[in-house]
């Protein structure tokens, strides 16, 4: 296996440019011995990956979210990735067979009803998934408070659609390690915590910056603020527990507004960093570029 594990989705707000930044601030403790890992909100998957590869003493691995179709495609990918495989690739060539751009959007347009208005079995589900995030505008994952997504066609006439090298790294590192794959709320992953030390981390939707930032719907149901704080709340309740250790990252909005120190006080009784980070979506290129955000943690 050449290619390495890393996210087989493009995901807004994923970690992928930040693991370097990640790793200077992880316990020491993870190298030295056997640990449960656990990922509430898993989204792309680029520190799952990422803790796959680095950790050979991860003996467990939890991944959550709250989105049914993401979740599918990892368990896919997991079990049935050559099947995949062979159904995307079909899918790819009949994208790319499309004579023009126009007809190429009408394709788009065209899976895009099937994903949202017929039943599926999970390859296809999948499948379909994968391909919507390769040509739809920016990469996004977005649904309307009916659930449907509805971003429009990208323009992108030439994307890598079936990346067999990396589905199979995927599947093959998924499989490597005892990895559990659920689908829900956040706070039932405490329930998969094993013997010995747990090491949370939590990539919830970020809070938005300002009034017109909002990007969290991943989902039909808004992660608002009363949200964040049950999140925090959570995130105490692991605290008083023995062997437990998180780490969490947010949007740094006093970074952008002075005033707003929501996550300072939320989270006064732990540590927090800043780290930088480079915002590629946005549908305004102007606002896309480097910005703070907060990482916070309950050791030292």
């Amino acid at each position: 296996m050449n290619a390495e594990a890393k996210p087989f989705l493009k995901w807004a707000g994923g970690k992928g440019q930040l693991l370097s930044q990640l790793e200077e601030y992880l316990p020491e403790e993870l190298d030295r011995q056997p640990f449960t890992y656990i990922e509430p909100f898993v989204g792309g998957g680029a520190m799952l990956f990422y803790m796959l590869r680095r950790y050979p003493t991860i003996n467990h691995a939890v991944i959550n979210d709250v989105n049914p179709y993401l979740v599918t495609a990892f368990r896919v990918i997991k079990e049935h990735p050559m099947e995949l495989i062979r159904r995307l690739s079909d899918v790819e060539q009949e994208y790319f067979s499309q004579p023009d751009e126009e007809a190429k959007k009408g394709y788009y347009l065209t899976v895009r009803d099937i994903f949202n208005d017929t039943h599926l079995g999970d390859v296809d589900r999948t499948k379909y998934l994968i391909f919507l995030n390769r040509t739809c505008f920016n990469g996004l994952y977005r649904v309307n408070s009916k659930g449907k997504f509805n971003v429009p066609f990208g323009r992108n006439l030439h994307p890598t659609i079936c990346n067999v090298d990396t589905i199979m790294a995927d599947s093959e590192v998924l499989n490597r390690a005892d990895v559990t794959i659920m689908n829900g709320d956040f706070e039932q992953t405490a329930a998969q915590m094993g013997d010995g030390v747990n090491f949370f981390y939590f990539d919830p939707p970020y809070r938005p910056l300002n009034a017109t930032s909002s990007f969290n719907s991943y989902s039909k149901e808004e992660f608002d603020d009363s949200e964040q704080i049950r999140l925090c709340n959570f995130c105490k309740k692991l605290n008083g527990m023995a062997d437990v250790k998180w780490m969490l990252s947010n949007a740094d909005c006093s970074a952008k507004n002075p005033a707003d120190t929501f996550f300072e006080n939320i989270y006064s009784d732990f540590h927090i960093h800043r780290v930088y980070a480079s915002r590629a979506i946005n549908a305004n290129p102007s606002k896309r570029g480097k910005l703070t955000e907060l990482l916070i943690k309950n050791y030292e």
